[in-house]
């Protein structure tokens, strides 16, 4: 059941371009397994829709919630080093 890198690349490179992804698709594009992308789409963590009885996942609202993310680690990052700064001045 091995694959040759050449298809590994070939699917990395698909899930980069393609607009609609599949949940193997979208789970390689994030970097997660497909386990922990079922379990985000069930508590409704990450945006995704269902085609059939399959779910989707559209690139552009996966880039704009990892961005939205990525901000909100930011802002509370820049929060704890603000506390902890006024917490150890005189």
């Amino acid at each position: 059941m091995s694959r040759d890198l050449n298809s590994v690349e070939r699917d990395e490179i698909m899930a980069d371009s393609r607009e609609v992804m599949n949940i193997r698709q979208a789970s390689q594009y994030l970097g997660v397994s497909p386990d922990t992308l079922y379990k985000y789409v069930g508590e409704q963590k990450i945006p995704a829709f269902k085609l059939g009885n399959r779910w989707r996942f559209k690139k552009s609202r996966l880039d704009q919630w990892m961005e939205e993310k990525s901000s909100q680690m930011e802002a509370r990052s820049k929060k704890k080093s603000k506390a902890a700064t006024a917490a150890g001045s005189p």
